[in-house]
């Protein structure tokens, strides 16, 4: 079926460079940037100018690949070498999303039994084109899954940008949404504004108004009121870390969410790719939360708002204990119940097994 809409992608690899959609400047401004270096990767990565967990990896395997293409070097052990020290400074970039070491870890290994340099160069390349390509096909399948717990007229709560600009395409808690207006399906989200940065006010709804879905946005504390008024029938998030037991970091706010879906009895959905479970990090206690810069909350859009020298708590996430989420969506199938065996038994599944 034709797609009757485009959302543009905010990752390209161009041989040269790494072209980004600005993430900072939307709703506003529309702008690509090229990325010609690591220094210019890492910046773009730790400042926001491209978030998403998946898309976070994909940008930082195109990174490492790139930064590759520099060395000039005869031996290929001093080449891996090289390899091995930049991984380790792109992974310095955030601390949260598992997605970014998975990615670099991911080229790392690719090039174990490389017999020469420019082998290890070309490999790298297509290691990352091909972490990009998979993602998509990996977005769609959780959309499709997504979708088969939604019905015509459901009303679906979400919060901060899991949708197709944080990832290859579709996105993982936005797909739903996608593939129910590919197929004439009606369903209305309602997009949490997402302090401090405001993901779900500037990147949520101006993705999905782009491809003509219906979309309200409500400030984060209107969730409650929100549910009980509109008669909000779940609540679908996105991912940053998945722990072994199914606790789950993502960006803040999404904690106090899924306590309000189970003080008003719906279901609260995460929708994640394997790549994001992390099943050496055992509970969500084990999870580092990144606390960013405290003018992300005194100042918007350059702006103080709040008294100069005043104490600011700036967490980036929070982790959602396994109690409370009703499912995990991946690409692999929808999980329940016992999150510690369900999650390790998804990666031994085939790749057709339907979701149960």
């Amino acid at each position: 079926m034709a797609e009757p809409f485009a959302i543009p992608r905010s990752v390209e690899w161009n041989d040269t460079h790494i072209t980004i959609l600005n993430q900072q400047k939307l709703p506003l401004v529309t702008e690509y940037l090229q990325l010609k270096d690591i220094k210019d990767v890492w910046e773009a990565i730790a400042t926001l100018k491209v978030r998403g967990a998946p898309a976070i990896g994909i940008t930082a395997a195109y990174g490492l690949a790139l930064a590759a293409q520099r060395y000039e070097t005869e031996s290929l052990e001093t080449f891996k070498e090289h390899v091995r020290k930049d991984r380790d400074y792109l992974a310095s970039s955030r601390p949260t999303a598992v997605n970014l070491f998975w990615a670099l870890d991911r080229l790392v290994s690719s090039i174990a039994h490389a017999f020469s340099v420019n082998e290890a160069k070309t490999t790298l390349i297509h290691e990352a084109i091909r972490i990009q390509i998979e993602d998509e096909d990996i977005c769609r399948r959780i959309g499709e899954h997504a979708l088969s717990l939604f019905q015509n007229g459901d009303r679906i709560l979400t919060i901060c940008n899991a949708g197709s600009i944080a990832t290859a395409r579709y996105g993982t808690a936005l797909a739903p949404f996608y593939l129910a207006k590919e197929k004439g399906i009606h369903l209305h989200v309602y997009a949490s504004e997402t302090r401090p940065v405001l993901q779900g006010a500037r990147l949520t709804t101006w993705e999905l108004m782009q491809a003509g879905i219906d979309v309200t946005l409500i400030t984060d504390n209107m969730a409650a009121q929100t549910i009980k008024a509109k008669n909000i029938t779940a609540v679908i998030v996105g991912a940053d870390r998945i722990a072994a037991n199914g606790d789950t970091a993502n960006k803040i706010g999404t904690f106090g969410l899924a306590l309000l879906a189970k003080a008003f009895g719906i279901p609260f959905y995460v929708a994640a790719p394997l790549s994001t479970i992390d099943l050496a990090t055992k509970t969500g206690e084990d999870i580092p939360i990144e606390e960013r810069n405290p003018e992300e909350v005194t100042h918007i859009g350059g702006t103080r708002i709040a008294p100069e020298g005043v104490n600011v708590y700036n967490p980036a996430f929070d982790v959602t204990p396994h109690h409370l989420i009703t499912a995990i969506i991946t690409e692999k199938g929808i999980i329940r119940g016992n999150y510690e065996t369900e999650l390790p038994a998804l990666f031994a599944k085939g790749e057709h097994h339907e979701a149960i």
